[in-house]
């Protein structure tokens, strides 16, 4: 038998020399790693002079205005979600958009305002208006109110309550919503300063698309008054779906009958129109705007039929024109808001570097995960002065973007021109636009999310522990709350990454003929055992969660347990001994000569990635054991790490280290 003989590297770790080092290449500063830091930091400053006009701008052009069209209508509606005034949604898309132009590596993602962003938002702007006393009766407003003109007049010292009362319901609700804004995006710069980007690995594709379709429950939930165009308080906190719905039936006697013909109408025109712009979208070189049309028309005839002074449908009311003057955030709200802004932070940096990453690899560039965290939290942190609320990248706009001939960031900026038209010019004339309308354009957004349903037969059939977390996450998000949904998500995907190293497969296998190859005896047919060799395969880590199903696994399918195998030999000696028949030598040869039917277990290690000192333990006492009944364990494949590992422990005794074989046909050649 000849033997193979590996020489390790030297590894000299010296944690003072690594601290130096890295103090030395963190602080050294030089003109060209100056420059290299302000280029990495705006990408702008790399990809705009090399912009080549006659290649791109016309692609650029053509999606930022498509994309920009689809936009307001959007930014209108998601603004209620989000439980503010309609000028907000535009401001939100129109800098965040500039933001992304200057800050972004991604060529295609649209960043602007999410329904789910949205949702959380608003359920958080809502928890703060009631308690800073707005829902109150309007009697008792009103009286608060008029106090607080009397006390300010007066120039007596005021309370917080009548403080906040200065500023109407809507003036509060963005201060809470930038407050927040700003809250998330300084933790995602902080995530992107630290390189912590490495979170979004336990966010799964199944988990954030359950995530997405949970939340678009609570969203289509959340528009359902509108719809039906009654007047009810949005529930918030755990069970806020089932609690909204049942003051939906509650209520359902006083539904506006102008506001559910006009819902059911936008419903026959935009559902048909958007499968009609999917299913053609190859033939069509743009899709047509039609939620731009339907709003437009919807407007026109609220107007000129006064569905509102008639009817009494609610409206979206006056959106001003420009822009009012930059406010910081309020500073005293901040302890109520950063517990709520970690999930919406994770989630939108999470969202926005999967798709960044997905459409680079789909068109041959590459972009840089911590820089895209910078990127969205500067949209985040920059508008919160300016009346905003947070942003992250969307899937639907995105595509569109890319189906629309976009070439490079420019597009974001055409976008946010066509934008700024709409702030500057055309927002006053959707006064008279109603909330039902935009009710319609959000939920009818929503079709991506809940077609996630039609996917679940073939996602079982590749996973069946990924569509129990989608399932899991999904039913979370929507019954108890988002914020909830999101963390028993993150749970229970790593409960089963958890569960599947527990009870993982360990078979014992065969060897292939002709070959120096072992697989699985259960998985393949015709595989050949050598005489008085067993070897075993265990597939996964061995630590303190599984070391006992490790030794359970290894007795089951070697037949023997050596710890019962020398209980019942010491039981006979005794039984033996009290009877007196035989002398105690012939006893522990007659005993020592009953047949194991192998004398030598090879453990494949090579799917073994980590030993814990619980591990290393289990293996000590699995060779002690089996030794003791004449039968010797052999370690094969082990990589450096269990390797280094083992001898850490000291598993091996002096000279022993030779038992331990770079592949199985060694040791079972060895055997």
């Amino acid at each position: 038998h000849h033997r193979m003989f590996l020489e390790p590297q030297e590894t000299k770790r010296s944690m003072k020399a690594l601290v130096v080092k890295q103090a030395k290449k963190t602080c050294s500063c030089t003109p060209d790693k100056v420059k290299d830091y302000v280029f990495s930091f705006f990408p702008v400053l790399q990809w705009l002079p090399k912009y080549k006009p006659r290649e791109h701008l016309l692609g650029d052009i053509m999606s930022g205005v498509i994309v920009g069209v689809l936009l307001v209508p959007q930014s209108i509606a998601y603004s209620l979600l989000a439980g503010q005034e309609p000028i907000y949604g535009l401001y939100t898309s129109f800098f965040a958009g500039i933001i992304y132009f200057i800050f972004g590596t991604s060529r295609h993602i649209s960043v602007g305002i999410f329904g789910v962003i949205c949702l959380m938002v608003g359920q958080v702007v809502d928890r703060e208006i009631q308690r800073a006393g707005y829902d109150l009766e309007p009697a008792v407003l009103s009286v608060l109110t008029d106090a607080a003109a009397y006390v300010n007049t007066t120039i007596l010292p005021v309370n917080r309550t009548s403080q906040k009362l200065l500023c109407d319901k809507s003036c509060y609700a963005i201060t809470v919503g930038a407050t927040m804004t700003f809250i998330a995006g300084v933790y995602q710069v902080a995530m992107g300063f630290f390189q912590v980007g490495f979170i979004s690995v336990y966010l799964s594709d199944s988990l954030l698309s359950g995530f997405v379709t949970g939340a678009s429950f609570t969203i289509l939930t959340s528009q359902a008054k509108y719809l039906l165009g009654l007047d009810i308080p949005r529930s918030s906190g755990v069970c806020s779906l089932i609690t909204t719905w049942i003051n939906i039936f509650r209520n359902i006697h006083k539904t506006n009958i102008c506001d559910l013909i006009t819902s059911f109408l936008c419903f026959l025109i935009l559902i048909p129109a958007k499968e009609l712009n999917e299913h053609f979208k190859s033939r069509l070189k743009a899709p047509i705007p039609v939620e731009l049309f339907v709003v437009v028309a919807a407007t026109l005839a609220s107007h000129f039929g006064k569905l509102r002074e008639t009817y009494g449908s609610s409206v979206a009311g006056h959106i001003p024109t420009g822009f009012l003057p930059p406010r910081p955030p309020d500073w005293n709200l901040i302890p109520n808001v950063a517990l709520d802004a970690i999930p919406i932070a994770i989630i939108g940096f999470a969202i926005t570097v999967s798709l960044s990453e997905m459409f680079a690899k789909k068109h041959g560039y590459s972009v840089k995960a911590n820089q895209e965290m910078y990127a969205i939290g500067f949209c985040n942190i920059i508008p919160s002065f300016f009346h905003c609320f947070t942003t992250s990248a969307a899937l639907a706009k995105t595509l569109v973007k890319e189906s629309t001939g976009c070439r490079t960031q420019m597009s974001g900026m055409v976008t946010s021109l066509v934008i700024l038209l709409v702030l500057l010019v055309i927002a006053p004339l959707f006064y008279s636009l109603q909330k039902c309308v935009l009710a319609v354009i959000t939920i009818v957004n929503l079709r991506g999310a809940l077609r996630k349903f039609k996917d679940l037969p073939k996602m079982w059939h590749l996973s069946r522990v990924d569509t129990v977390i989608w399932l899991v996450t999904m039913a979370a998000s929507a019954l108890i709350s988002t914020e909830i949904g999101l963390l028993v998500g993150v749970c229970f995907s790593m409960l089963c990454v958890i569960f599947r190293t527990q009870r993982p497969e360990a078979p014992l296998l065969g060897w292939v003929a002709e070959s120096e190859t072992y697989e699985s005896l259960s998985a393949y047919k015709n595989l050949q055992t050598k005489p008085g060799v067993m070897v075993f395969r265990f597939e996964a880590p061995l630590y303190y969660i599984n070391k006992e199903c490790f030794k359970s696994i290894l007795y089951k399918q070697t037949g023997v347990n050596p710890v019962w195998v020398k209980a019942a030999k010491k039981k006979a000696e005794k039984r033996m001994l009290r009877e007196k028949k035989l002398d105690s030598g012939g006893i522990s040869m007659e005993f020592a000569s009953e047949p194991l039917g192998f004398h030598t277990i090879v453990i494949d290690c090579c799917a073994i990635q980590f030993l814990d000192t619980a591990g290393i333990r289990t293996l000590k006492e699995v060779c002690k054991d089996y030794r003791e009944i004449n039968v010797q364990v052999l370690l094969a494949q082990c990589n450096p790490s269990v390797r280094s590992s083992l001898i850490r422990g000291e598993f091996f005794k002096e000279g022993e280290d030779r038992l331990l074989f770079h592949s199985v046909h060694q040791a079972v050649d060895f055997a």
